[in-house]
C-alpha cells in the first residue's frame, strides 16, 4: 500500500476515535436508533420477500388458468395475509401477571369408624370396653375449626372429646386401690324419654418430686414434610416446655429420623438443661421419612439407659408421614407391641396439617401402652407435657377394662357413646392376656351410656319375635338395679388382675343432671353433630350450646369457654342453621 492511500485511512481512524470519545451521554440514544433502523430493515426485507413469493404464485396461477382444477392453493393476497409477519404483542406488565398459589393436596389419614349401635338389653345385656385417656382428636378438630375447615367425620372420636375435660371426679382416699369409680344417672338433656349414665374414674395423684426416675427418648421426625411452622418449629417449642421439669435422676436421649435415623443426644442426665436445649436447637428438617428405622434406634437407646422400676418411654413427635423404610402400618404396630413387652411405652404427639396421619399416630400409641395427643399450640404443649406429664410418666394401673351388664327389666336399650376402637369381647374381660388401656397418676376417664328405660315410647329397636318372655321378668333381689358395673385392672409389675364391682340403682336417677354430667353431655352432643348428628335425637345447635354455656362452672384455663366458641363456629359452618351436623 502506498502513502497516498494510507493518509485517508489514518484520518478516518482519527475521526472515529474522536467521535468515540465524545459519545458518553448520547450512546444509549444511538443504540436505540440503530436497533429501530435494524428492525425496520428486517421488516422491509420480509415484506419484499413475501411480495416476490406472491408474484410468482400469481404468475403460476395465470399460466394454469385453462387447466382442470385438481387441487386448491392459497395465492395472492391470502398468501400475504397468512405469511406476512405480524407485530408481536408487548408482554403484559409484571404487576398484572398473577400466578395461582400452589395448593398441596390434603392427604390427612383417619381410620374409618362407625358409631356404636343401639343394643336391646334383653338380647345383648353386656357391654365391654377398654379405657382410653387419649385427647388428640379434640385438639386436632379444634385446629380445623379455628382454620375455618370442616373436620372429616372420622377425625371425631367422641371419647377423646369427652376425656379432654376435667369433670372433678373424686380421687381415692388411699393408694390401696389406685383409682376411685363413681356413677351418675339422670334424665338425658337431649330427650326426656331417655337417660344418661356417666361412669367416672379418677386415679390417685403423686407430687412431681415423688415421681420415679424417668428414662425418656425424644424421637423427632425431621423429614422434609416437617419443614412447616406448625411442625418441627412447634415440636421444639413443645419439648422446651418439658425440659425444665426434668431432674438429675432422669435420663434423656434424642433420636431424629429423615431419610435415615441418627442419634443427636446420647443418654444424658435430665438436669443438664442447657445440653438438651442445645440439641433441640440444632434440629433442621429435610429429606424423606424413615420412621421405622427411627423407632428401632429410639428403642435401642431406651434399652441402653433402661431404669429398673422407673418410667421408660419413647416420645414420638411426628406428622406420621412415613414414606421410606418400614412403612407398612401392621409391621410398625408389631415392632412397637414387641417393645412394649420389654417395659418401654410409646407416647405419640401429632403435629401439622395437610399430611397428618392420625390413624398411625393413634394406633401406635394404643399398641405401645402409651397415650396419643395432638399439639396445635404452645398452650396445648404445656397442658400435655407439663400439667399432665406426671400421669404420662407414672402408670398406676394397667390393662383397665370396664364391663356393664344392663338389667332388661329396667333398661330397654342402651348405647355406649364413643370407644368404638376400644370395644372388647365379653370373654376378654376376665382374660388377663388381653391388652387394655392404662391409667397414670392423676388421670381421669369418663364414659357415657345413653339409656332408654323399659316401657318408654322412645325405643328405637323392635324386640325379637322369639326373644323369650322371661328375659324381662325382674328378680326380686335385683329388681331395683339398672345395671351392674365391673372393672378389672392390674397393678404395675403384676400379671393377675383385680376386680371392682358395684350395682347402679334405679333410685340414683335424678331429673336434673349435675353440672359435670350436663357439660359432658354437651361435649358428646358436639361430637355427634360433627359426625352427622344422627344419634342425639331432639337436640339442636341452640339447645346444645346453651347446655354447654350454662354448665361451664369453674373454668380456670378457659377450656370450657373455648368449647362454646368452637360449637358456635361449627353451627355457622353447618348448612340450614338449626340442623345438627357438619358434613365432611
Amino acid at each position: 500500500m502506498n502513502r497516498t492511500a494510507l493518509v485517508p485511512m489514518l484520518l478516518c481512524a482519527a475521526v472515529v476515535a474522536a467521535l468515540a470519545g465524545c459519545r458518553s451521554t448520547s450512546e444509549p440514544v444511538e443504540q436505540a436508533a440503530a436497533q429501530a433502523r435494524a428492525e425496520h430493515e428486517n421488516a422491509a426485507r420480509s415484506q419484499a420477500k413475501a411480495a416476490t413469493v406472491a408474484a410468482a404464485a400469481d404468475a403460476a396461477a395465470a399460466a394454469s388458468g385453462s387447466q382442470t382444477l385438481d387441487r386448491i392453493e392459497v395465492t395472492g393476497s391470502r398468501l400475504r395475509e397468512s405469511y406476512a409477519p405480524a407485530p408481536s404483542a408487548p408482554p403484559p406488565p409484571m404487576a398484572l401477571m398473577r400466578v395461582a398459589p400452589f395448593q398441596p393436596a390434603n392427604t390427612e389419614k383417619y381410620a374409618q369408624r362407625t358409631d356404636n349401635p343401639v343394643q336391646r338389653a334383653a338380647e345383648q345385656p353386656v357391654s365391654t370396653f377398654s379405657i382410653d385417656v387419649d385427647t388428640g382428636s379434640y385438639a386436632n378438630v379444634r385446629r380445623m375449626l379455628n382454620d375455618g375447615a370442616r373436620p372429616p367425620s372420622d377425625a371425631v372420636r367422641a371419647e377423646e372429646f369427652i376425656n379432654y375435660f376435667d369433670y372433678g371426679h373424686p380421687a381415692p382416699t388411699s393408694r390401696e386401690t389406685p383409682f376411685r369409680v363413681t356413677t351418675e344417672l339422670a334424665t338425658a338433656p337431649w330427650n326426656p324419654q331417655r337417660q344418661v349414665l356417666m361412669i367416672g374414674i379418677k386415679g390417685y395423684d403423686v407430687p412431681k418430686a415423688a415421681l420415679a426416675p424417668a428414662n425418656l427418648v425424644f424421637l423427632i421426625d425431621t423429614s422434609g414434610s416437617m419443614d412447616e411452622p406448625d411442625k418441627l418449629p412447634l415440636v421444639k417449642q413443645a419439648l422446651r416446655q418439658l425440659v425444665p421439669q426434668l431432674r438429675a435422676q432422669d435420663r434423656v436421649s434424642m433420636v431424629v429420623y429423615a431419610g435415615s435415623a441418627g442419634l443427636v443426644l446420647p443418654p444424658t442426665p435430665g438436669d443438664r438443661h442447657g445440653e438438651i436445649l442445645a440439641a433441640l436447637d440444632r434440629l433442621d428438617a429435610g429429606g424423606s421419612t424413615n420412621g421405622g428405622e427411627g423407632i428401632t434406634l429410639a428403642y435401642a437407646m431406651a434399652k441402653q439407659a433402661f431404669i429398673e422400676g422407673g418410667a421408660n418411654r419413647v416420645i414420638l413427635a411426628t406428622d406420621g408421614d412415613f414414606n421410606v423404610g418400614t412403612v407398612d402400618q401392621n409391621a410398625l404396630e408389631t415392632m412397637v407391641a414387641d417393645q412394649r413387652k420389654s417395659g418401654i411405652a410409646l407416647t405419640t404427639l401429632g403435629f401439622g396439617t395437610g399430611n397428618y396421619n392420625d390413624e398411625l399416630s393413634e394406633r401406635l400409641a394404643d399398641v405401645g401402652d402409651g397415650n396419643h395427643a395432638y399439639i396445635d399450640s404452645v398452650r396445648e404443649a404445656r397442658k400435655v407435657l407439663v400439667q399432665q406429664m406426671g400421669g404420662t410418666l407414672l402408670t398406676i394401673a394397667r390393662d383397665v377394662k370396664i364391663q356393664v351388664e344392663f338389667n332388661p327389666a329396667q333398661v330397654a336399650e342402651y348405647r355406649l357413646i364413643g370407644y368404638e376402637n376400644r370395644l372388647l369381647q365379653r370373654e376378654d374381660f376376665a382374660n388377663d392376656k388381653v391388652d387394655a388401656g392404662d391409667i397414670g397418676a392423676g388421670h381421669q376417664v369418663t364414659a357415657l351410656y345413653e339409656i332408654t328405660p323399659a316401657g318408654s315410647s322412645a325405643q328405637r329397636v323392635a324386640p325379637l319375635r322369639y326373644g323369650g318372655a322371661n328375659a324381662t321378668k325382674p328378680d326380686i333381689a335385683i329388681g331395683n338395679e339398672i345395671a351392674h358395673l365391673r372393672l378389672r385392672y392390674k397393678l404395675p409389675g403384676q400379671d393377675a388382675s383385680k376386680l371392682i364391682q358395684t350395682p347402679i340403682l334405679a333410685s340414683q336417677l335424678t331429673k336434673t343432671p349435675g353440672e359435670s354430667l350436663r357439660f359432658a353431655s354437651a361435649v358428646a352432643g358436639f361430637a355427634d353433630a360433627l359426625r352427622g348428628g344422627e344419634r342425639m335425637d331432639g337436640w339442636g345447635w341452640d339447645a346444645m350450646i346453651a347446655t354447654a354455656r350454662n354448665a361451664r362452672g369453674d373454668d380456670p384455663r378457659g377450656e370450657r369457654a373455648e368449647l362454646v366458641q368452637l360449637m358456635d363456629a361449627a353451627r355457622q359452618q353447618s348448612a340450614g342453621g338449626e340442623r345438627v351436623g357438619v358434613s365432611d
